[in-house]
């Protein structure tokens, strides 16, 4: 109980100072640092999940039970390319798709409804037309949208797209540093969270937002973390979802 209170009061605390939600001035910032550090335009923020591996649930039969064969739960992550997370959704069943978890997560939604204050179309550098708008950046696991930009699939690509999907990856995997950067920090993300799956959500929130704190308050060098990297969820099915509020 000491253990699950004292991560709630972490993120009641740091959640409105580090992860605020963005307004459409913070979003022109992300995406300028983006086009700096990964040369690709208009883009403001990387988004990948991540199986936190916890003991098997009472009473869950296989909702946790992941591709990978072993029990998990699914950390969501926004991330910008500070390797900062904007948005997080900790609780998605370990049976879930990427892109199930974003569909059910307040940030997905919010996508879908245009509710993020993303800036208006822009046309991009060194270009006159056409206009186009700001996205975010994912792997083959999510579709395709607006606001929501995936590599094209690997077969029979031409030079112009093989170059695209460089730049793409180059940009989204700055998420998984975010990742890999998160467990080397908080230890405890590297084997079994024995701990009741509340408590674990818990845990894993004040890990997050404690993460933040440190990248701000420690300072950001891109060159620090490009060595990290954490394979991401695919699962082929989809089971349901525990919504955890961001």
């Amino acid at each position: 109980m000491v253990v699950r209170e004292t991560c709630l009061a972490i993120w009641d605390v740091l959640h409105p100072a580090v992860m605020a939600q963005p307004q459409k001035e913070d979003w022109l910032q992300i995406a300028d640092i983006f086009f700096q550090s990964c040369n690709f335009p208009n883009c403001v923020g990387a988004i990948d999940g991540k199986h936190i591996r916890v003991k098997k649930p009472i009473r869950s039969g296989s909702q946790f039970f992941n591709y990978k064969k072993y029990f998990s739960f699914v950390l969501f992550a926004v991330c910008d390319a500070n390797y900062c997370f904007r948005y997080i959704d900790v609780g998605s069943y370990g049976s879930s798709s990427d892109s199930a978890v974003l569909g059910h997560s307040a940030f997905g939604q919010m996508l879908n409804n245009n509710e993020l204050d993303l800036p208006g179309n822009t046309t991009l550098p060194g270009t006159t037309y056409p206009s186009m708008p700001f996205v975010f950046v994912g792997d083959e696991a999510f579709a395709l949208g607006e606001h929501l930009m995936r590599p094209y699939s690997s077969r029979g690509l031409s030079i112009a797209r093989r170059v695209f999907n460089y730049r793409l990856t180059r940009a989204r995997r700055v998420v998984e540093c975010a990742f890999g950067i998160l467990a080397n920090k908080w230890r405890f993300l590297h084997s079994p969270i024995h701990l009741k799956l509340e408590t674990a959500i818990s845990a894993v929130k004040a890990a997050c937002v404690l993460h933040n704190f440190v990248r701000v308050r420690d300072g950001f060098n891109f060159e620090d973390s490009l060595s990290h990297s954490l394979e991401s969820p695919n699962p082929s099915g989809v089971r349901g979802t525990i919504m955890c509020p961001i």
